[in-house]
């Protein structure tokens, strides 16, 4: 296996409000597509590098796997978001809880000289925003 992620998928309950709370972020999608297919509703987000974040609906991955739907563990699985200046952590918080968001832990300093918070989105994914000094994004 060649160490490539391409799509990262979340699982939601309501496809069309998890659809309005990350647009709310503004990540760029083209909406929900797929609808014309039993268990096929998704909607792809852009992000940087080619890498897609898809959301479907947890009762379709269920039928798709054959995997019984159970609850999530909000500490099994965290999503990292690295932004270019310690004030950025703080708007995007802002702007995530704007967007419906639950903050988890308010931005602070971290033990690696960095700068982080946490949120959940509206099915209870945890996000961590984070200013790394040592992983600064490029773009």
């Amino acid at each position: 296996m060649k160490p490539r992620i391409s799509v990262v998928t979340l699982g939601v309950n309501d496809l069309e409000k998890a659809v309005e709370f990350y647009r709310g972020l503004g990540l760029p999608t083209d909406g929900i597509v797929g609808r014309e297919f039993e268990h096929g509703a998704v909607a792809f987000f852009d992000l940087t590098s080619g890498l897609k974040l898809a959301l479907w609906a947890q009762d379709d991955i269920a039928h798709d796997t054959g995997l019984p739907k159970t609850a999530p563990s909000p500490t099994a699985f965290t999503v990292g978001h690295n932004v270019s200046r310690k004030d950025e952590v703080d708007e995007v918080m802002e702007q995530a809880r704007i967007a419906g968001a639950t903050i988890v832990k308010s931005a602070q300093d971290t033990f690696y000289g960095g700068y982080a918070g946490y949120f959940r989105d509206p099915d209870g994914h945890v996000w961590e925003i984070v200013w790394n000094p040592a992983l600064v994004p490029t773009d």
